[in-house]
């Protein structure tokens, strides 16, 4: 997913965004609330994981605004406040989730899965296309029970793909939820990408097949196992 974290606390913020990258997640993060706010403006985003306390502007009025521009992306909130009318007040201004601080990364990497499975319409963790299986909690990949060895970006490029078969993808649309905005990234970049992973899903003799609408984009299409 492309995430924006907006954190201003500098030792949280290093390990969150590590963690997701690690993960394979292209992550945005600014410790302003307004340069936050702004980001939002013109970027579209996977999800947002949104600070509470905030120089600038605070992460309420980050979130209202947000809404009020009928932005549709899943929040996160997080905050050190663990009154129940600070939650409460964080879920009708349109949060998703929220976690209070200090937290276990295991269960905010739990609650990121979560709204990641509700945004794509799956019920749960695994993705199947033809004889394709992938576990989103383990990051992993089989073709047939057998593994899959790929690289951080191409398996978020298949995951991608596989989760909306028959969708067509704009290399755009590809650039912006596989690449963060301080890396380098170009059509060329994707469509590297892209030729490795079907020289990999051929060799496995994957039932999932990458398809180039020229002039469109890419789009995964799944014929029986």
């Amino acid at each position: 997913m492309r995430i924006l974290l907006v954190e201003d606390t500098r030792d949280v913020g290093e390990a969150i965004a590590a963690r997701l990258r690690a993960l394979g997640h292209a992550v945005d993060w600014e410790v302003d609330g307004a340069a936050g706010d702004a980001v939002l403006a013109v970027q579209a985003y996977d999800l947002v994981i949104l600070d509470v306390n905030l120089p600038g502007l605070d992460g309420f009025a980050i979130l209202k605004r947000l809404r009020a521009r009928k932005g549709p992306v899943p929040v996160l909130v997080l905050t050190a406040r663990s009154q129940v009318d600070d939650r409460v007040g964080a879920l009708d201004l349109g949060a998703d989730d929220y976690l209070v601080k200090p937290f276990d990364f295991r269960e905010l990497e739990a609650r990121v899965r979560a709204l990641q499975r509700r945004n794509s319409g799956h019920a749960d963790n695994a993705l199947a296309c033809g004889n394709l299986r992938l576990d989103r909690e383990a990051r992993s990949a089989s073709v047939a029970g057998e593994a899959l060895d790929l690289t951080r970006r191409e398996w978020t490029l298949i995951e991608i793909l596989a989760a909306r078969p028959g969708r067509i993808f704009a290399k755009g649309e590809l650039i912006e939820r596989v690449f963060a905005f301080e890396e380098d990234s170009s059509e060329n970049a994707v469509e590297q990408i892209v030729a490795r992973l079907r020289r990999k899903l051929a060799a496995a003799g994957a039932r999932a097949e990458i398809r180039t609408l020229r002039g469109l984009g890419y789009q995964v299409v799944c014929q029986d196992p």
